[in-house]
């Protein structure tokens, strides 16, 4: 029984590679291996964080027929690819490019981590060197009533 709880398990997990009906495949291995590489690079826009080969959305289906289209057209992959980012956006891509605007996204991640470890450390700095505040005596009214707390 456990055995087969293992193998339903591990056939489970291995579901989103089957996302690639068999009626999408194309004829020419390398022309398919072409269109895995592109479509492998592409997000899912149902899914979100799944390729759309790793996808069983129907728009992931879509895509990866439109890739493969594209393919067969004799577009290079960077031209297949474009062509998607000119219809869909850039969301499209799993890895958006690092240039433009979009460097500005790249680069403020690390930049406010180091800017809040800057100021963390000043903090840390000036507190460590502030002098300690005097501790007031009690008054003699104070140290009465707490006497006579302490006594009952």
């Amino acid at each position: 029984m456990k055995r087969l709880a293992a193998i339903l398990c591990l056939l489970l997990m291995a579901l989103p590679a089957f996302a690639v009906q068999p009626d999408e495949v194309l004829d020419d291995p390398a022309l398919e291996a072409r269109a895995r590489e592109i479509s492998a690079g592409l997000r899912c826009l149902v899914c979100r964080n799944e390729s759309i080969d790793e996808s069983n959305a129907a728009l992931a289906r879509d895509l990866r027929l439109l890739v493969r289209e594209r393919v067969l057209a004799g577009d290079t992959n960077e031209e297949a690819i474009a062509y998607i980012v000119d219809r869909y956006g850039e969301y499209v891509l799993l890895r958006p490019q690092t240039d433009g605007a979009n460097l500005i996204l790249w680069l403020a991640g690390p930049l406010m981590l180091i800017i809040a470890g800057g100021v963390g450390l000043v903090f840390l700095r000036r507190r460590s060197r502030a002098a300690e505040p005097a501790e007031a005596a009690l008054t003699e009214a104070e140290a009465a009533r707490l006497r006579e707390i302490m006594d009952d």
